[in-house]
């Protein structure tokens, strides 16, 4: 006999008897004569609930937590290698910034010197082209003046000629004239 007919002929036994006391007024669950029945269906059921948790849910729950955990686990990773990408690319953009501020410097203090060198050449053409101006303008003067020293002396002989001659009516040598003059120039 299987198990099945022993649990049914006992369950039909238990049914019939607890449909001759139903009628009483009792809890049958507190009865004692039905408490191996109810002990047999409590271990059966919870067997059959220990297996169904032990051998389905409970590691079908276990491998969710586990993937999960897992996942988790992955997600921080790979967050954790994404700040590091990231200060990396900070860093780097740092030092880029950094050289290329150097190097702005780099080229505006070299053009600042080239500009410099080119403003002092400049100036050093200017000042000479200036001083040349200058001697020239020097030579000049100096001729413009020994030219008009030559026309005074000569205007000075002529009118001391003239003014001898108006005074004792006789007219004195040009050399006799300036040989006068270039005496009072001197004196």
């Amino acid at each position: 006999m299987s198990i099945f007919a022993i649990v049914s002929t006992y369950a039909g036994a238990a049914a019939e008897a607890a449909h001759g006391e139903a009628s009483s007024a009792g809890l049958p669950q507190l009865d004692p004569t039905w408490w191996p029945s109810q002990l047999f269906w409590l271990v059966i059921t919870f067997g059959f609930l220990y297996w169904l948790m032990a051998g389905k849910f409970l590691p079908a729950i276990g491998g969710a937590i586990e993937e999960r955990r897992d996942r988790i686990a992955d997600d921080l990773d790979q967050a954790s290698e994404f700040k590091r990408e990231a200060e990396e690319a900070e860093s780097a953009y740092n030092q880029s910034l950094a050289d290329a501020k150097a190097k702005a410097q780099g080229i505006a203090a070299k053009t600042r010197s080239e500009m410099d060198e080119e403003i002092a050449n400049m100036q050093a053409d200017t000042d000479a082209t200036v001083e040349k101006q200058i001697a020239t303008a020097d030579v000049r003067i100096a001729d413009m003046k020994t030219a008009a020293s030559a026309k005074v002396k000569d205007a000075a002989s002529d009118t001391a000629r003239a003014i001898v001659e108006a005074l004792i009516d006789e007219a004195p040598t040009s050399e006799a004239a300036a040989k006068a003059v270039n005496a009072v120039s001197q004196a």
